[in-house]
C-alpha cells in the first residue's frame, strides 16, 4: 500500500470568465515559487492577455502533448509528463475542460487532476460557476447558453480550499471593453450577450451563494469537531414550530419576513410528533398545506420526534445554530394556564438561552385547543347506553349478591362491583363510569357493609373504603376509557396509513392514470361518483375538496366525517399531482415536435452552408470563365468547363431535390404512384452514375408494387452509399430474391461496416457517424432512402455482410394486387422507360420531382 499523502486542491472560483482567475492562480504560484516551493505550469490558458502570460515568466512549464482528432491538430496537458516530473505543486487551468479523446486519455480535465492528487501533488486550478453540475440549468435560464462541460459539485466540495473570485459586473464589463478579455472584434457581441449586467450580477450572486453555504459547511463540521453547542450568529436562521393548527399559516409568513430582512437568511419550519404517534388535535391535511407554503416561500420543512416537545425544539434549533425561534402563543384558556402550569412556550423561552424566541399571537390564541369531540369516539347508542348501564348494572348485582348472601365476603362482594364499574366504563366511557362507581358505593355501603339495611356514615373506617373504592374505580375507569380511545384512534391510523399505502402502491405500479385514481378513490370512500371539477361545488350528498391547479375533487353520495375528509385531502392531493403531470406531460408532447423541427432546421442550416456552396461555386466559377472576354480559350478548355458547369449544376439539382424530397416526407405530403415495376427497368437508370457495380441474374425477381422513379432514387443513393465504402479493386454487389409475397433488394460492400449500435443513427439526417468527412454531401442518402422505401409500404434494414462489410436491404411487397387508389398520384401513370443519357435522365427526373411536388 502507498504511504504517499493525497495532494491538496486548491481552486479560484469566478462569477464568470475575465474576472481574473487565471492570473490569481498564476500569482500564487510565483509566490510559492519565491518560497522555495517547486512549481510546474501542467496548463495555461492565457488566451493572449498580455498580462497574464506574463505572469508564466519565471515558472517551469511542462510541453503539452499534441493530438489529432477528425482532422484536427489540438495540444492537451501532457498527464504522463506531469506525474513523472512530480513537483511539489501544479497549476492546471480550466477545471471543466473536456479533454479530446483518444490515446488513453481522461474524458475530464477534473480527472487528470484527481490523478494528480493521488500522486501526492497539490494542485492549483480554476473555475467558473457555470460550470457547476447543479447550476448549469440555472445559469443556461439565465443566460440563455447551454453548458456543455460541468464538473460534479460533490469534487468540487472535496476541495482543501475554494477561493472566490470576485468583480463588479460594472468593473468587468469596462476591462473587456478595454480589450483585456477577448479579441476586439468579439467585445461587441459578449457585451450584448452573455455579459449583459443582467447576467453578471445573477452569476455574482450565484458564486457569493455557493461558497456562503461551503463556508457554512465548514463551520458546521468545526463546530461539530469541537462540541460547540452555543449559536454563532454568523448567518440568520429562523425556525418556526408548527402544530398543525389553524394558526401554522400565520406562524410560517411572519417567520418569513423575518428571514428576508437579512440577506441569506434561512427558514426552517419543524414539527414535533410524539414517539407513540398518537399527538391529539394534528390536522395532517393543514401540516401538508403549511408544509407547501414553507417551500413555496424558499423555507424547509422538518420532522423530529419527541415527548417533550420544547426540549425537542431547542435542542433542534441549536442542532442548526439558529438565531431565532418562532412560535404562536397559546390556545389555551386562563384557567387551563393556571391549573396545568407554563406551556410550551414559556418553557421555550426559559431553554432558549441565546436564541431569540418570538411569540406570534394569532386569532386562536386563548380559545382553547381543537381537541376532537366525544362523537368522534363513541357512538350515540354508547353514549346513552353507558349511563343506564351505570345505574342498572349495580343494582342488578345487588340483588343477585342479596340472593347469595353468607356465601362471600365483604372483599369479594367490593371487587365484584369494581368489576362492574369496569364494564360500565368500557361501555360508556369515564361519565359513565363515575355514575356506575356513585351507585355501587351506595347499593355496597347499604346492603353490605354491616349494619346492613341502612347507611354507615359515623364509622371512619367504612368511610374511608367507600371513599377508596370509589377512587380506585374512577382511575379505573378512566385508564380502560383512555386505552380504549387511543386503540381506536390507533386503529383509526393504521386504517388510514394502509389506505394510503395502498394508493402509493397503485402509483409505484403504474396506475397513477386520473381516471384510475378517481375510481380508487370512488371505491375507498364508498361513493357513488368521483370527479375532477373546476369549482367546489355546495350541493347536498356532494363533498369536494381543493385537488390543486385551480382543480377540485367532488365526491356524490353519503355525508364524510372529518377523519375521512382528511383523508380524502391526502387523496385529493394525489389526484392533484397526476393532473399536473399529465398537463407537463401534454405540453412536453406538444414542444417535442417544434424542437425536432428546431433540430432538424439548425442541422440543415449548417450542413447545406458548405454542401450547397461547393457545386454553385463550381458551376459559378466556370460560366464566369466562359462569358470573360479577356481569355481566348481552346475548344478543349471550352469543353471542360462546360462539363464543369454541367456536373455542378446536375449535383447542385441532386442535392436540392433530396431536400425538397425529405421535406415532403417530414411532412406527409409525399404522393405516390404505385404500379407494377420490375426491378430489370429500374436498376440500369439508378446505376448509370457507378460503373463498379455487379448485378446478379434478375430474370426469375417478380415485379414489385413500387413508384419506379422513387425506386431507382432509393437504389441510386445505397449503391452511392456502398461504393463510397469499398475498398479499390472490389464491386458493389446487388442481388434480389423473392419470398413470402415479398421481394428483398440487397445492396452488398465489403467496407469497414459500421458496429450494431450505430446502425438506427446512420439513417438520421446529416449524420455521418463520424467516419468520413463532411465534404461529400449532406448525409441525406439512407435518410431519404429510408423515408421513400417506408412511403412505398417498404422496410429498409442493415446487415452485416459475411467476411465483412455492410448489406442494405430494401423489401417491397410483390405487385399481385392492383396498386391502392387513396395513395395515387393525381397524375397519369407512367410507362416503363428505356435507358437514357445520365443529362436527359436528369432531366425528366426533375420534371417528374416537380410535378409530384
Amino acid at each position: 500500500m502507498s504511504d504517499v499523502r493525497p495532494g491538496r486542491l486548491k481552486i479560484y472560483l469566478g462569477a464568470a470568465p475575465g474576472v481574473g482567475k487565471t492570473y490569481r492562480m498564476l500569482d500564487e504560484g510565483r509566490r510559492r515559487a519565491a518560497r522555495g516551493a517547486d512549481v510546474v505550469v501542467g496548463l495555461a490558458e492565457c488566451h493572449g492577455r498580455p498580462r497574464t502570460e506574463a505572469m508564466l515568466a519565471g515558472l517551469e512549464s511542462v510541453p503539452r502533448a499534441p493530438c489529432v482528432h477528425r482532422g484536427g491538430r489540438f495540444q492537451e496537458m501532457d498527464l504522463p509528463a506531469v506525474l513523472a516530473r512530480c513537483p511539489q505543486v501544479a497549476i492546471v487551468d480550466e477545471f471543466a475542460h473536456s479533454n479530446i479523446p483518444g490515446e488513453g486519455r481522461n474524458p475530464k480535465r477534473w480527472q487528470d487532476i484527481e490523478a494528480l492528487l493521488d500522486a501526492g501533488i497539490d494542485v492549483i486550478t480554476a473555475l467558473n460557476i457555470q460550470h457547476l453540475e447543479s447550476l448549469s440549468d440555472v445559469v443556461e435560464k439565465i443566460t440563455g447558453v447551454p453548458q456543455h462541460e460541468t464538473v460534479p459539485d460533490e469534487v468540487v466540495r472535496r476541495a482543501w480550499q475554494i477561493e472566490l473570485v470576485d468583480m463588479p459586473p460594472e468593473g468587468l464589463r469596462r476591462r473587456m471593453a478595454h480589450g483585456n478579455v477577448y479579441a476586439p472584434e468579439k467585445i461587441d457581441a459578449a457585451l450584448a450577450n452573455y455579459f449583459r449586467p443582467g447576467n453578471l450580477t445573477a452569476l455574482r450572486q450565484l458564486a457569493l451563494l455557493w461558497v456562503a453555504d461551503r463556508v457554512d459547511e465548514a463551520l458546521q463540521e468545526y463546530r461539530s469537531q469541537h462540541g460547540i453547542g452555543r449559536v454563532w450568529e454568523t448567518r440568520e436562521r429562523v425556525v418556526v414550530a408548527l402544530t398543525g393548527g389553524p394558526e401554522g399559516d400565520t406562524l410560517v409568513r411572519r417567520a418569513a419576513r423575518i428571514a428576508d430582512r437579512s440577506a441569506g437568511g434561512d427558514l426552517l419550519a419543524v414539527h414535533v410528533a410524539r414517539s407513540d404517534g398518537l399527538a391529539a388535535g394534528v390536522s395532517h391535511a393543514s401540516l401538508a398545506r403549511q408544509r407547501r407554503l414553507v417551500e413555496d416561500l424558499g423555507g424547509s420543512y422538518h420532522c423530529v420526534v419527541g415527548d417533550d416537545v420544547a426540549t425537542s425544539l431547542v435542542d433542534f434549533a441549536r442542532a442548526e445554530n439558529a438565531t431565532q425561534l418562532v412560535l404562536g402563543t397559546s390556545r389555551r384558556g386562563r384557567l387551563a394556564r393556571f391549573l396545568t402550569g407554563p406551556g410550551t412556550g414559556e418553557t421555550v423561552t426559559e431553554l432558549s438561552g441565546d436564541i431569540d424566541v418570538h411569540r406570534v399571537t394569532h386569532e386562536r390564541a386563548g380559545l382553547g385547543t381543537l381537541l376532537p369531540s366525544r362523537r368522534r369516539t363513541l357512538s350515540t347508542a354508547r353514549l346513552i347506553a353507558g349511563p343506564v348501564a351505570g345505574l342498572v348494572l349495580p343494582v342488578l348485582l345487588t340483588a343477585g349478591l342479596t340472593q347469595s348472601r353468607g356465601t362471600l365476603n365483604l372483599t369479594s362482594e367490593a371487587l365484584l362491583f369494581l368489576l362492574a364499574v369496569v364494564g360500565v366504563a368500557c361501555i360508556g366511557g369515564v361519565a359513565s363510569a363515575v355514575i356506575a362507581s356513585v351507585t355501587a358505593s351506595l347499593l355496597l355501603n347499604y346492603w353490605f357493609i354491616p349494619p346492613v339495611g341502612q347507611f354507615t356514615l359515623n364509622d371512619p373506617n367504612a368511610l374511608l373504603a367507600l371513599a377508596v373504592f370509589a377512587v380506585v374505580a374512577a382511575t379505573v375507569a378512566a385508564v380502560v376509557d383512555r386505552s380504549l380511545r387511543l386503540s381506536r384512534r390507533s386503529a383509526r391510523a393504521t386504517a388510514e396509513a394502509e389506505t394510503m399505502s395502498s394508493l402509493a402502491g397503485s402509483i409505484v405500479r403504474g396506475e397513477a392514470t386520473i381516471p384510475a385514481l378517481l375510481e380508487r378513490t370512488r371505491e375507498t370512500f364508498g361513493m357513488e361518483s368521483a370527479d375532477l371539477v373546476d369549482e367546489a361545488v355546495d350541493t347536498a350528498g356532494v363533498t369536494a375538496v381543493p385537488a390543486g391547479s385551480g382543480a377540485h375533487l367532488a365526491l356524490t353520495g353519503r355525508t364524510l366525517s372529518s377523519s375521512e375528509r382528511r383523508v380524502l385531502a391526502a387523496f385529493a392531493a394525489h389526484v392533484g399531482s397526476a393532473v399536473e403531470r399529465a398537463r407537463l406531460a401534454e405540453a412536453a408532447a406538444e414542444v417535442e415536435p417544434v424542437k425536432a423541427a428546431d433540430r432538424l432546421r439548425t442541422a440543415l442550416l449548417r450542413a447545406v452552408g458548405h454542401d450547397l456552396r461547393t457545386p454553385l461555386a463550381a458551376g459559378w466559377a466556370a460560366v464566369t470563365s466562359l462569358r470573360s472576354r479577356d481569355v481566348a480559350f481552346s475548344d478543349e478548355d471550352r469543353d471542360e468547363l462546360l462539363a464543369t458547369a454541367d456536373e455542378s449544376m446536375a449535383k447542385l439539382n441532386r442535392l436540392v431535390e433530396n431536400l425538397l424530397d425529405l421535406s415532403r416526407l417530414e411532412a406527409g405530403a409525399l404522393t405516390l404512384n404505385l404500379r407494377a415495376a420490375c426491378l430489370e427497368e429500374v436498376l440500369p437508370m439508378a446505376l448509370a452514375d457507378v460503373p463498379e457495380v455487379e448485378v446478379a441474374d434478375l430474370e426469375d425477381i417478380p415485379s414489385v408494387l413500387a413508384d419506379p422513379p422513387l425506386l431507382e432514387r432509393v437504389i441510386a443513393n445505397l449503391v452511392g452509399n456502398a461504393a463510397r465504402y469499398t475498398p479499390a479493386g472490389k464491386k458493389v454487389l446487388v442481388t434480389a430474391s423473392a419470398l413470402a409475397g415479398r421481394v428483398e433488394l440487397r445492396v452488398v460492400d465489403r467496407g469497414p461496416g459500421l458496429p450494431a449500435d450505430g446502425r438506427e443513427r446512420m439513417f438520421e439526417p446529416f449524420q455521418r457517424l463520424g467516419d468520413t468527412d463532411n465534404t461529400t454531401g449532406l448525409g441525406l442518402g439512407l435518410a431519404l432512402a429510408r423515408g421513400l422505401t417506408e412511403a412505398m409500404s417498404g422496410t429498409l434494414t442493415p446487415e452485416d455482410t459475411p467476411g465483412g462489410g455492410l448489406t442494405m436491404v430494401v423489401s417491397l411487397p410483390i405487385a399481385t394486387r392492383p396498386a391502392p387508389t387513396d395513395r395515387q398520384s393525381p397524375q397519369s401513370p407512367q410507362s416503363p422507360r428505356s435507358p437514357q443519357s445520365p443529362q436527359s435522365r436528369r432531366s425528366q427526373q426533375s420534371l417528374e420531382s416537380r410535378q409530384r411536388a
